[in-house]
């Protein structure tokens, strides 16, 4: 298999070219996306980089690091790669790594991996306190809206992925800053590829991380409730009708009734200074019960359908159309 590499460029030069050195010999073709850079940096890797592997590829505009890693994708694709691994410019990612990401999509185990610094306690002792928190927290609402439950740290930049699987996903949609790699997950869901985590260490050099994790939980929290609802209806209502679906609608509809009869009697026995009788106390609370049963065992239904069989050694290119 062809394996390409697409490097996002923004204000990395003092990191690039020793990311380009690390590159292993089994990369077939290096693209460095001059992100609008006011620094230069395509041009600094033109004059200084002398692989003839590397080509550096340069948007007009400042589109992020999603907007940068589709050019880099678009680009793999037209020039037929079978595999794109999206590595940062910024010496945080190290490029040997690059075969752990490439071997399981080569064996047909899986479509989409990416990097997991939670696996081990040690990588966890160098990152920031807030940081911990905060990706624990976006891992969480990662589980819930896209559907991957066996996987941690979804804003793990460090990814491959097969572009057959690529090309099936609506490339002009996606989000292009950061909330990029949790959106590839949400489209990836779509199409049932197979993800798989990579276990890696965090590298803190002296780059300072442009996310500030305190300002964009909201934004990431809002975004997450969207692609939740999204999915919900595609996965069980609009692609499937199952027992996931009953258990859904017959869970709320027994918590909301329960919750709104418990209140209705709650303040008729407030206003009327008449105590509610231990009968009425259950029929509020035996519907919340049997809802929250029932919500719970949507739940376990959902993660028992995380997508388990990968979806490359299936497809030949544009089988699967997509709207």
């Amino acid at each position: 298999m062809k394996v390409a590499i697409a490097i996002p460029c923004y204000k990395v030069r003092a990191h690039i070219l020793q990311v380009l050195a690390a590159m292993p010999s089994m990369v077939t073709k290096v693209y460095v996306i001059d992100d609008c850079c006011p620094d230069g940096s395509g041009t600094f890797v033109e004059e200084n980089c002398q692989d003839p592997r590397v080509q550096v590829l340069r948007n007009p505009v400042n589109l992020g690091v999603g907007g940068a890693v589709i050019t880099g994708y678009r680009q793999a694709i037209a020039d037929g790669m079978d595999i794109v691994v999206k590595v940062d410019g910024d010496g945080q990612m190290d490029p040997r790594l690059i075969p752990y990401f490439v071997r399981p999509i080569q064996r047909g185990r899986a479509d989409y991996t990416k990097g997991n610094r939670f696996y081990r306690h040690e990588s966890l002792r160098d990152m920031p306190k807030v940081r911990l928190i905060g990706n624990a927290m976006l891992s969480f609402l990662s589980k819930l809206s896209c559907g991957y439950w066996n996987m941690m740290d979804p804003t793990n930049g460090y990814t491959a992925i097969h572009t057959h699987v690529l090309q099936e996903l609506p490339l002009e949609k996606l989000e292009t800053r950061y909330f990029f790699e949790t959106d590839m997950l949400f489209r990836l869901n779509t199409v049932r590829a197979v993800v798989k985590d990579i276990p890696m260490d965090a590298i803190y050099a002296d780059e300072t991380s442009g996310l500030d994790v305190r300002k964009v939980l909201p934004e990431f929290a809002r975004k997450h409730l969207s692609r939740l609802l999204r999915r919900y209806v595609y996965n069980y209502w609009l692609r499937d009708f199952n027992i996931g679906s009953l258990y859904s609608l017959l869970g709320t509809l027994f918590v909301l009734g329960g919750t709104l009869f418990g209140l209705s009697e709650w303040l008729s026995s407030d206003l009327h200074g008449v105590p509610a009788t231990s009968g009425t106390v259950m029929l509020a609370g035996l519907p919340i019960l049997i809802g929250t049963q029932l919500l719970i065992a949507f739940l376990h239904h959902d993660i028992s359908s995380t997508p388990q069989e990968p979806l490359h050694p299936q497809l030949t290119p544009h089988s699967i159309p997509i709207e």
